[in-house]
């Protein structure tokens, strides 16, 4: 790959990953005939790039190099587009809280017992998340390197595909006119930039509250194969020379019937496996591949391929708190149009008239769980008639978000 395709992949996904600090599907699926079940693949193939993980990163980067080499991408989850309505705005709480195991949102609870959730779909956080779009930090594109006009360039592309000008409706007026009165100032109007004071940014839902995704910007290319459900399980390396850094040559993916399958690198010397899966997933699959801290893995018996001590550290989130307020009248749907973003890189958002009818039974124990991390006191008596009397077209947050935002 030439320098020239190198700097505008980097844009790319710089435009890309704007998608996923904020928390996609059009009314009807593409025709991607490229897309398949992983239990139809091959027991070997070979691929000029293996992009393992499909999600707002991998999504576009492989259709871009798709453009003029082959690609396999390799995704754990399914398709968005089975059930259309599945992500519309008025769903979001009800995806983003699924605990099924065909669920596009994994969740999880770290180990200081703070729940979570993985992307686990086609599209990957931008499937899951509110959907709200923003632009980097222009100073954050100048000390990356970047080429500016390479990265407008991205973003351009992006926003043509997915990206709305959001609605500003009664409640996120009010939530506007708040931060305003609140002294988050100045107001910027609409703007996809990202600027301290208030702001009315874009989202990922159209007129008609679909939601659009990282895996809409496949623009059909007949260079690529998208298996779904396949689970990589290992990243296969050769060593040429002793002492030589090892070379990545092909990966070890398994089905939804737990039958393994190789994709190897053609003989190509630009050919690349590109791990997108994730801060976690990719960390995760580098050290099962034997990459990673030796005092780690060799006591579980992974082949130790490079001492890597920092895969896997130093990964942290930022701070987040929700308040949820019950009202006693409808409340529009709306999720984040008006932002408030400080002078603290502190990032405040909100929505309204979010539904749980469908999912009372295991909503009502799950939400009791996660309030009762900071709110001890609450019973559950108190949840389960909050969420009855309150259900439908009643609730409303506010998000405070603390720490950087890239």
């Amino acid at each position: 790959m030439d320098l020239g395709s190198t700097r505008f992949l980097k844009a790319l996904l710089l435009a890309v990953f704007a998608l996923l600090p904020y928390c996609c599907l059009a009314e009807t699926a593409p025709n991607y005939s490229f897309v398949h079940e992983s239990t139809t693949a091959p027991p070997v193939s070979y691929h000029d790039y293996i992009v393992v993980g499909g999600g707002a990163a991998g999504c576009p980067l492989a259709a871009t190099l798709a453009e003029t080499t082959n690609v396999l991408v390799l995704e754990r989850g399914g398709s968005p587009y089975r059930n259309p309505g599945k992500t519309d705005k008025g769903n979001f709480l009800l995806t983003l809280l699924d605990p099924s195991p065909d669920s596009y949102a994994q969740t999880f609870i770290t180990e200081d017992g703070v729940y979570n959730h993985r992307a686990r779909v086609l599209g990957g956080g931008s499937v899951i998340n509110v959907g709200f779009y923003s632009r980097a930090e222009t100073e954050f594109v100048k000390e990356s390197g970047l080429d500016e006009a390479l990265v407008n360039d991205a973003y351009q592309w992006v926003e043509n595909k997915v990206v709305f000008k959001a609605p500003l409706l009664q409640w996120q007026t009010a939530v506007r006119d708040g931060l305003l009165e609140a002294g988050v100032l100045p107001y910027n109007g609409f703007t996809n930039e990202h600027i301290n004071g208030t702001k009315i940014g874009s989202t990922i839902f159209d007129m008609n509250d679909h939601r659009h995704s990282a895996a809409d910007l496949y623009a059909d290319p007949k260079n690529i194969i998208v298996y779904l459900h396949a689970t990589v399980t290992k990243i296969l390396f050769t060593t040429q020379t002793v002492g030589s850094r090892p070379r990545a040559t092909g990966v070890i993916y398994e089905d939804a019937l737990g039958v393994k399958h190789t994709a190897y690198l053609t003989n190509d010397s630009k050919s690349e496996i590109i791990v997108s899966a994730g801060a976690i997933g990719s960390s995760q699959l580098l050290m099962l591949s034997g990459i990673g801290q030796r005092s780690q893995l060799e006591p579980l018996g992974i082949k130790l391929v490079m001492d890597q001590p920092m895969v896997g550290q130093g990964m942290a989130d930022n701070t987040l708190n929700g308040l949820f307020i019950p009202s006693p009248n409808p409340v529009e749907l709306s999720l984040v149009s008006a932002v408030g973003i400080s002078l603290l890189v502190n990032y405040i958002e909100a929505g309204s008239g979010l539904n749980l009818a469908p999912s009372f039974g295991w909503i009502s124990k799950f939400l009791l769980s996660i309030l009762g991390q900071v709110l001890h006191a609450i019973s559950y008596l108190f949840i389960c008639v909050f969420l009855v009397n309150y259900i439908v077209s009643h609730l409303t947050f506010v998000n405070f978000h603390f720490g950087h935002t890239k």
